[in-house]
């Protein structure tokens, strides 16, 4: 197997993985809008909500490839779920 520099978030067979900071903006501008509608609307966080729905959501990118599985198991949550 040939030896790569690349770190493990960065490789996969087409190399058409996505950072970490491109899924957190994503996700800050096409889910985290829902969860807020949904669940905030006293205007307070709800921090279980917005960890579960990142969880959610990094499990699909995982499944569909556009994560590895190295990075699923080993991102941390965004910011803006209180981490």
């Amino acid at each position: 197997m040939k030896a790569t520099n690349q770190r493990p978030e960065e490789h996969n067979m087409n190399n058409l993985v996505m950072t970490w900071t491109q899924a957190v903006n994503e996700w800050n501008k096409t889910i985290l809008p829902f969860i807020q509608t949904e669940y905030e609307a006293d205007g307070i966080p709800d921090w279980p909500a917005r960890r579960e729905g990142w969880n959610n959501w990094t499990d699909m990118l995982c499944k569909d490839g556009q994560i590895s599985d190295w990075q699923y198991a080993n991102w941390s949550q965004a910011p803006s779920c209180g981490a």
